[in-house]
């Protein structure tokens, strides 16, 4: 049962940061000043048909706060019923931590709109893909092929191989990545040139290294690389998601470049860039297809987090690194 809800979590989530990269995109963020309540109503009794048939932005902020309290909801009753199933160490530390990081991020946003700070909506688009990391891993752990003991003591004894370092350092890159784009989701409008500079180029940095890693993941999974082992057939297909991912992460990285910032002219030849037109700096309204492609962007970054995560407990990282007693029960069965 722990895991069924663990994966309703997981899909609810995947709505709610869908919902919140739409508020960001049409910095709809405002468009409900009060908190906790919306426009005086309780959250929870706003008129339905005010929020459903009204403006845009009413409609993505208000959805964000249900789907936000939907998910409190589903993590403390993922909670009660992992520790009233006696789950591992492992799993129960998880759901303490998903609770704690939903509280955490409903206050952030909270703060967010009674501050109108950027600094906390900067926060606030941190610690989301940190919960939503909680969750895919709490689905995991929770699936039958852990709980009946059928991942085998030879694969999780790989932990300390260079598999699991890779999918390790994946999970890691693609985090950072999306506190990185975090950063230029939510610029302050006085930053200057140079740090723009510097905050574009972390990010391509780490672009590079995701898909470094990501290829990395795959090569070992087929036993390329020195000191790899074979994997089994469910962590090669996908590492190799991963990597087609990421092929489609640049790709829509850079088309959320172009309709955010305009062409990069800079990188053209010379006989390309004197004919194209100057665009403006900042766009001032979305088109839907701009407003796509930059919210496809965060959200794919997320589906690559989420593969990475589980991944890396595939690949024996996570168990281990968490003081799991799966290793200890598995070795005392053999």
């Amino acid at each position: 049962m722990a895991h069924w809800i663990a994966c309703c979590l997981v899909a609810v989530t995947s709505v709610l940061l869908t919902f919140g990269a739409l508020v960001t995109t049409y910095e709809a963020a405002m468009a409900v000043p009060d908190w906790p309540g919306t426009y005086g109503h309780n959250m929870f009794l706003f008129p339905f048909a005010e929020w459903f048939y009204g403006p845009w932005d009413l409609f993505l902020e208000h959805g964000h706060r249900l789907l936000g309290a939907s998910v409190g909801v589903i993590s403390l009753v993922l909670a009660a019923v992992a520790w009233k199933t006696r789950q591992t160490p492992a799993v129960r530390w998880l759901v303490v931590a998903a609770v704690f990081l939903v509280v955490l991020q409903g206050l952030l946003g909270g703060l967010r709109v009674l501050l109108d700070d950027k600094t906390v909506a900067k926060i606030h688009a941190c610690t989301g893909p940190l919960f939503f990391s909680v969750a895919v891993a709490t689905a995991t752990l929770t699936s039958r092929r852990f709980q009946t003991n059928s991942f085998r003591e030879g694969e999780v004894q790989r932990g300390i191989a260079l598999g699991s370092w890779l999918a390790s350092g994946l999970m890691f890159a693609s985090y950072m990545q999306l506190v990185a784009g975090a950063q230029l989701r939510h610029l302050d409008p006085a930053i200057g040139p140079g740090a723009f500079r510097w905050l574009v180029a972390f990010h391509v940095i780490g672009a590079a290294t995701v898909a470094v890693l990501s290829l990395a993941a795959v090569a070992e999974s087929f036993g390329l690389l020195p000191f790899a082992r074979d994997r089994g057939f469910g962590q090669r297909f996908l590492s190799s998601s991963i990597l087609f991912f990421v092929c489609m992460q640049v790709l829509l990285g850079f088309a959320a470049w172009v309709v955010s910032w305009g062409l990069p002219l800079g990188l053209l030849p010379d006989s390309i860039a004197n004919r194209v037109p100057e665009t403006s700096t900042v766009v001032v309204a979305r088109s839907s297809l701009s407003s796509l492609v930059v919210t496809g962007h965060v959200v794919l970054g997320m589906m690559i987090l989420g593969a990475s995560v589980v991944l890396c407990i595939l690949s024996g990282g996570l168990p281990n690194a968490a003081g799991s007693p799966f290793v200890s029960r598995q070795r005392v069965i053999a």
